[in-house]
Order: C-alpha cells, then sequence, then structure tokens
C-alpha cells in the first residue's frame, strides 16, 4: 500500500505543478487581452476613413481606375491565400481553426482551376504545412506582439508588390485568413478578400451625405496612393484582430486546463486516502487477528 500511496502523491504534485502554470498563463493572456482590443480599436478610424476616401473617389469619379479595383483579374490565374496564426501553443482551437478555414479556401479555388500562394504569419501555420511537404511562398515567423504594425507593413508590401507586377508571376487576387475578435467569450475565424476591392455603389435614393473631397493631384493619382494604403491598414487590422482572439483563446484554454488540474488533484487526493485507509485497516486487521491467534493459544503476556 506504501508503494500506491507515492504513485498518488507523485501525480498530485505533478498535477499542482502544471496547475500553477495554467493560472499563471491564464492571468497572463487576461491582462493582455484588453490592451490588444485597444490597438484593434485604435486602428478603426484611420481604417474606416481610407475605406470612405476610396469609395467616395470610385463613385463619384469614372475616369479613376486601379488595377484592385477590376473585378476580373484573371491574367496569371495565381491567388495569394495570407494566413495568420499562433507562434505559440496552449491557445486551444485558436490556429487549428483558421487553418481549416484556409484549407477550405484552397480546395475552393483549386476546384475553379486556380493556382494558390501560400503567405503564412506564425510558427503553427507553417509548421503545419512544412511537416506535409506543401510549399509556403514566404512566412513571418517567430514574430513580436509589440511589432504587429510594423509587420503588417512589411507583409503589404510583400503582396502589394506581387499584385501591381504584370508580369506572368503578378498575383490577380489576395485572401486573408485570420480570425475576428467579437468579445473574450467569442471569437470567429473567417476569410476575407482584399484584392479586388469590392466598391458598392450607394443608392442614389437614400438619404446620405458625401463628405467633400478635393483630389490634387488628380483622382487616379490618388487613388493609386490610396488603394495600397488601404490593403495595408486591412491587414495590420487583421492582424491586431487574431493577437486579441489568440489571447481570448488562450484565456479559456488555460481555464480549462486549470479546472481540469484541480479535478485530476482531487481525484488522486481521494484514491491517496483511500489507498492509506485500507493499509490503516489492514495493519488494524493484523493486529487483532495477532491477538486473537495468541489468545488461541493459551498463552498471557507477562
Amino acid at each position: 500500500m506504501g508503494a500506491q500511496q507515492r504513485e498518488y502523491k507523485k501525480r498530485i504534485r505533478s498535477a499542482q505543478g502544471m496547475q500553477k502554470i495554467f493560472k499563471a498563463q491564464e492571468m497572463i493572456a487576461a491582462a493582455r487581452i484588453s490592451k490588444a482590443q485597444a490597438r484593434v480599436e485604435a486602428t478603426t478610424p484611420y481604417a474606416d476613413a481610407i475605406t470612405q476616401a476610396i469609395g467616395a473617389v470610385a463613385t463619384h469619379t469614372r475616369d479613376a481606375v486601379h488595377p484592385f479595383l477590376a473585378q476580373d483579374r484573371s491574367r496569371t490565374g495565381r491567388v495569394a491565400i495570407l494566413l495568420i496564426t499562433s507562434d505559440r501553443g496552449m491557445a486551444g482551437s485558436y490556429s487549428s481553426s483558421a487553418i481549416r478555414q484556409a484549407e477550405r479556401l484552397n480546395n475552393t479555388l483549386r476546384a475553379e482551376g486556380k493556382s494558390v500562394e501560400r503567405y503564412i504569419v506564425g510558427r503553427k501555420g507553417d509548421s503545419y504545412f512544412r511537416f506535409r511537404n506543401r510549399r509556403v511562398e514566404q512566412s513571418w515567423t517567430p514574430y513580436k506582439e509589440t511589432e504587429l504594425v510594423e509587420l503588417g507593413h512589411e507583409i503589404a508590401a510583400t503582396l502589394n508588390a506581387r499584385l501591381l507586377d504584370e508580369s506572368e508571376n503578378g498575383l490577380d487576387e489576395l485572401f486573408v485568413v485570420g480570425t475576428r475578435f467579437i468579445s473574450r467569450f467569442q471569437q470567429e475565424a473567417r476569410v476575407a478578400r482584399l484584392v479586388p476591392l469590392a466598391v458598392v455603389d450607394a443608392d442614389e435614393d437614400a438619404d446620405t451625405t458625401f463628405p467633400l473631397y478635393d483630389f490634387i493631384p488628380d483622382a487616379a493619382t490618388v487613388l493609386d496612393d490610396l488603394v495600397p494604403r488601404y490593403v495595408t491598414s486591412r491587414i495590420v487590422s487583421i492582424l491586431l484582430q487574431s493577437m486579441a482572439s489568440e489571447h481570448a483563446s488562450r484565456q479559456r484554454a488555460m481555464k480549462t486546463a486549470t479546472d481540469n488540474a484541480d479535478s485530476q488533484i482531487t481525484k488522486f487526493t481521494r484514491l491517496a486516502n483511500a489507498a492509506r485507509q485500507a493499509e490503516i485497516t489492514q495493519e488494524i486487521t493484523e493486529i487483532v487477528g495477532g491477538a486473537d491467534a495468541l489468545a488461541g493459544s493459551g498463552r498471557k503476556d507477562r
């Protein structure tokens, strides 16, 4: 029985150590969610202003065109998928959900006869495809949370150059697979098509007041400058939202792991107590049995 108790106590100590790690990770993730959410909200006005400006140029200037606005971009048949995953583990289904979305999108595009190029952010996505010997055009890993804006500009510069490339190696479309942060308890892996841009004309009968813009030197030049900036702002925004979603997913995963560790501690504590009680009962039984044996033999203690 002693060996059994030692084994249970060993497992209890192991579960207690893991519980401390899980609890610390949960607290760290909870503290970082608010900061990540604040960064997302800080970039929203800039992205909204660029979107509004592009809409004004595209809607009110008929002679202004840009390659990213052309809905029938089928020069090369090449399509880029930018997948955003985690650099670290213990984040629950955060990375796997985004990877599944990317795989479904990849199958859909290939069924349409398009050639897919993969661009990966994060170790989890990069290792997933490389382990399966599937080509990755470029990956950005590892990355720092404090440098997400700079990372977004670097990624956008690479992809904008490929999208504007007029040669046979250029890209026609750009899809981004990331995780939308809805709340601390709800995140959603989704696909966003950034290029070509979808410009929706406003309803002429709607009572809408449009801002007034003066395009200098001309609308086409302004559009050439705004559209790549729009793509950059969207990539940065999706990166920031994905980071906030990662923290929220890690907090939930660590809370579940902490509760599971507590359940294991309770389970093995009960087993250890039962083993100890069985040992005590056995010792008492042996003492009583020995006393009965002495009494039956007629010997008396002196």
